[in-house]
């Protein structure tokens, strides 16, 4: 399958959720991390209008081998986690697309007062505290817009010196009036006071948010207990700002510093095991994958999730102290706990997992119908091999119909399937010969005739089973065509229909012998698919014929056409309605000018 094919398989089978992606080459190293609000929508945009992206941005699309991607809950966990994930895998393309000097960093500013810069590099300069990578802007104008509610840090750039503050150079600016800053210039606020808020806002940077959390509530209890109640509603509201940020995010949390994730589903219809397996390190998510199992005849989902921790643990050479798990697993394991929670961040983490769990169950059930159709095919008509017990697989099947109207326009029709697939290259059409008035078993034993000599003649494969549209009498008249007059041995099959033209019975051998199928069985429902697709492909060729007899009936009516010049005009216009519609000279051009008058002046006196 060319790269192109399998990367648009990929993308449709991609989930309309939050989350993050990740594309990886040939050598299955990751070049690219992304978020996305859509997965599915965001991914496509990649290979739409490619001539529109930058020579940088096609280069690492045409790289792009496979995809893959963590189902979150919110645009702003997968925000929060890109982070984590790019900052641990430094992929190329992530650089490449925006280069290290517009890679966005927080500075805390090592100096009195200190302040908060966005910069592009890390300079040592004997002390600043620096934050991220940040992949984009975005995020970092989402951190600063909290630390902005709940502190009232200086953006000035003076150097606020002691001695400068104590002489009296400085003026409040705009933000002091504001209500943005406490003026530390002239001295309205202590270092001590503003250290404090630095280290809560270096708290919040470095994920602790809990830290601060604590810190608000024990001042504003304080602040209440001395009836200083504005400054108690102040803190409340950081507080409850805090609380907003902090509950917007299961990626990263401040109470699981690290743990692996496990959750397992059964799919029983199928014997099939899936697992999910997320691994926290710091706080935040640094690794997401899923597997699918083979089950045993004795497997249970305690086995399985015994087997699914071992396999971890067989791959990465270490499992956290904590794993969080959906139940206890059949076996204990020495040095670590499991945690079944029922509530709170590890619950919520639980129920992640579980999500991308059934996200990888249904991309890989999507994957049977897109990749493995010819297993599912091939499943299928084995089932109908062992319920008619046939030697050999029914690969290829061909089913006949007859259409006619009181024996006039007698068609037939013959429909090829290959492998469980129509194959319409091999479909033929049959004008009915030697059969005189309404005959539907003569006519069913010419076309067979003519179709099998044909393949006889020509060398061309033979099929596996013949069907016929209809029951004991055509099964006869097909069976004699190729056994009596050709000497063929091939099975035949009727499907015959009730007195709702529904069908409803796979009629068997010679005699006939009614097979019992359910109609749900996805063998009978191949069949029928069948039998509708030559009734199909029959009638719309009876039409066709009875509309051109028609036209042409009309055409030869007019003085000095027969058949001939009518099937010229025909050649030509297609339809009627053009022929009705065409000028004298484009008649003329087709049939001459005198037979082109003569059309040209029937349809002018015709209403």
């Amino acid at each position: 399958m060319k790269t192109n094919e399998k990367i648009k398989q990929m993308i449709s089978l991609l989930p309309h959720s939050p989350g993050v992606y990740q594309f990886l080459n040939a050598s299955n190293k990751i070049i690219y991390i992304g978020k996305a609000k859509d997965l599915k929508n965001r991914v496509s945009s990649y290979f739409l209008l490619r001539v529109s992206h930058n020579l940088k941005l096609r280069n690492m699309i045409m790289k792009i081998a496979d995809i893959k991607y963590i189902v979150l809950e919110t645009e702003s966990d997968a925000l929060l986690l890109e982070n984590v994930l790019i900052k641990k895998h430094q992929p190329k393309y992530n650089i490449l697309l925006k280069d290290d000097k517009t890679y966005p960093w927080i500075c805390v500013k090592k100096e009195r007062f200190p302040r908060l810069l966005v910069v592009r590099m890390v300079q040592k300069d004997g002390g600043s505290k620096f934050f991220g990578p940040y992949a984009h802007v975005s995020s970092i104008r989402f951190l600063l817009d909290l630390i902005k509610r709940l502190y009232t840090l200086r953006t000035c750039k003076l150097p606020l010196a002691q001695s400068s503050i104590a002489l009296g150079k400085y003026k409040p600016c705009l933000e002091y009036h504001l209500g943005n800053c406490k003026a530390p210039c002239i001295g309205k606020q202590t270092e001590y006071e503003y250290n404090l808020q630095i280290e809560q806002v270096l708290a919040i940077l470095r994920g602790d948010t809990q830290y601060v959390l604590r810190y608000l509530r024990k001042e504003m209890t304080k602040a209440s207990a001395e009836y200083r109640f504005e400054d108690a509603k102040l803190l409340k509201e950081k507080y409850n700002h805090l609380k907003a940020y902090q509950s917007k995010s299961v990626v990263v949390s401040s109470t699981i510093k690290a743990a692996d994730v496990i959750t397992i589903f059964i799919d029983e219809t199928t014997a099939t095991g899936f697992a999910n397996f997320l691994h926290v390190a710091n706080g935040a998510i640094i690794q997401s994958q899923s597997f699918e199992f083979n089950l045993g005849v004795e497997d249970t989902k305690e086995s399985l999730l015994g087997y699914v921790i071992a396999e971890i643990f067989n791959v990465s050479g270490e499992l956290s102290f904590e794993i969080i798990v959906p139940f206890r697993p059949d076996h204990e394991i020495a040095n670590h706990i499991f945690t079944v929670p029922t509530r709170g961040d590890k619950r919520t983490l639980l129920e992640l997992s579980f999500r991308n769990l059934r996200a990888y169950q249904f991309e890989r059930l999507k994957q049977i119908k897109t990749f493995d159709s010819d297993r599912v095919a091939a499943r299928i008509l084995l089932k109908l091999q062992n319920e008619l017990k046939l030697d050999v697989l029914p690969r290829h099947i061909e089913c006949f119909d007859n259409s006619n109207i009181q024996g006039t326009h007698a068609v037939a029709s013959c429909v090829v399937f290959k492998n469980g697939k129509p194959s319409k290259k091999d479909y033929r059409k049959y004008n009915i010969k030697t059969v005189v008035g309404i005959d539907d078993y003569a006519s069913m034993r010419e076309v067979a005739w003519r179709r099998y000599s044909r393949l006889i003649t020509e060398k061309i494969d033979l099929p596996d089973l013949i069907i016929t549209d209809g029951g004991q009498g055509q099964m006869e008249s097909v069976r004699a065509a190729i056994e009596d007059d050709l000497g063929l041995k091939i099975p035949i099959a009727g499907l015959a229909k009730d007195k709702y033209h529904k069908t409803n019975e796979l009629l068997f051998g010679f005699p006939p012998v009614r097979v019992s199928i359910k109609p749900t069985e996805p063998h009978f429902r191949l069949l029928v698919a069948i039998q509708n697709e030559v009734h199909r492909f029959a009638i719309e060729f009876h039409r066709n014929k009875r509309s051109k007899a028609m036209i042409n009936t009309q055409l030869t009516e007019i003085h000095g056409i027969g058949e001939i010049t009518s099937q010229k005009l025909l050649t030509k216009f297609k339809t009627l309605s053009r022929i009705k519609t065409a000028t004298i000279n484009e008649l003329t051009e087709v049939i001459g000018e005198k037979l082109a008058k003569n059309v040209f002046d029937y349809f002018a006196n015709v209403e």
